[in-house]
């Protein structure tokens, strides 16, 4: 008897990353078990942040979607987008930078996963895509808001309407991809800017998600209020107090912060 997938693992680094990887073979299929997982992972990582945290699937692809043998009629429908819902709206709130590391297929719930990260580094064989319209359903992770935020309505109108999927140099292109390199580079590239992240001031870089992340849905006014109130917070951590006396004595880039 082999034993069953873990579903999601997690691992904490030395250099203060967090690898959250998705292992549910041989897709990567999103069921509901393992959305639950997936957001246990994320209130973990929320309740004891990490520096930063790279998601992945593997070599060869995030997830190639929700489990459609779990798909029933408009009552298990609504479980099922709750159950996304809460899980990668748990990925989105983590307040550490969430890198999402796409070696190859990133559809469907997959696509949605990648766009609750903060950050989208792609391999030149990844492949984007919202399909659910082919079994003529809507998305139903998060994919018809945040994918339309990310690269305009027009653009999440014509991926969600026609189930295009987007290869790794025209997502890279629309900004559905931050970054595009090697498949032999992809987890290099994605753990170094993680580890430089995690060496930042981490009490800063979560009020200045939060404060993007908050302010999308607001009017500008009452982001730019929210920026005001959440800097002067910023000036309440040990990290303001070395990064400003590191500036004036030694030019910036050259403080050695403490994540408090």
């Amino acid at each position: 008897m082999t034993d069953s997938p873990a579903l999601v693992r997690l691992d904490r680094r030395d250099d203060g990353v967090a690898l959250v990887t998705l292992d549910n073979p041989k897709v990567n299929a999103l069921s509901q078990a393992l959305l639950a997982r997936l957001g246990e992972v994320a209130a973990e990582l929320t309740a004891d942040p990490p520096g930063a945290v790279v998601v992945t699937g593997g070599d060869r692809l995030l997830a190639a979607g929700a489990d459609i043998s779990e798909f029933g009629g408009p009552e298990v429908a609504a479980t099922i987008t709750a159950g996304f819902h809460s899980a990668l709206d748990a990925i989105a709130a983590i307040p550490r930078f969430v890198i999402a590391a796409v070696s190859g297929y990133a559809l469907g719930g997959g696509c949605e996963l990648a766009l609750a990260c903060d950050y989208r580094i792609a391999s030149e064989r990844a492949v984007f895509g919202q399909p659910e319209i082919l079994l003529g359903i809507i998305p139903g992770g998060g994919g018809t808001q945040r994918l339309a935020r990310l690269v305009g309505a027009s653009r999440a109108k014509e991926m969600c309407l026609t189930g295009r999927q987007v290869k790794a140099g025209e997502a890279l292109r629309i900004g559905l991809a931050d970054e595009v390199v090697s498949p032999e580079e992809l987890h290099e590239r994605a753990f170094a800017l993680a580890t430089e992240v995690a060496r930042g001031a981490r009490v800063g870089q979560a009020l200045a998600k939060r404060t993007i992340d908050e302010g999308l849905s607001l009017a500008l006014a009452d982001g730019l209020a929210l920026e005001r109130e959440l800097f002067a917070e910023a000036f309440r951590s040990e990290d303001s107090r070395i990064g400003v006396a590191s500036f004036l004595e030694h030019g910036p880039g050259k403080a050695e912060f403490t994540g408090r």
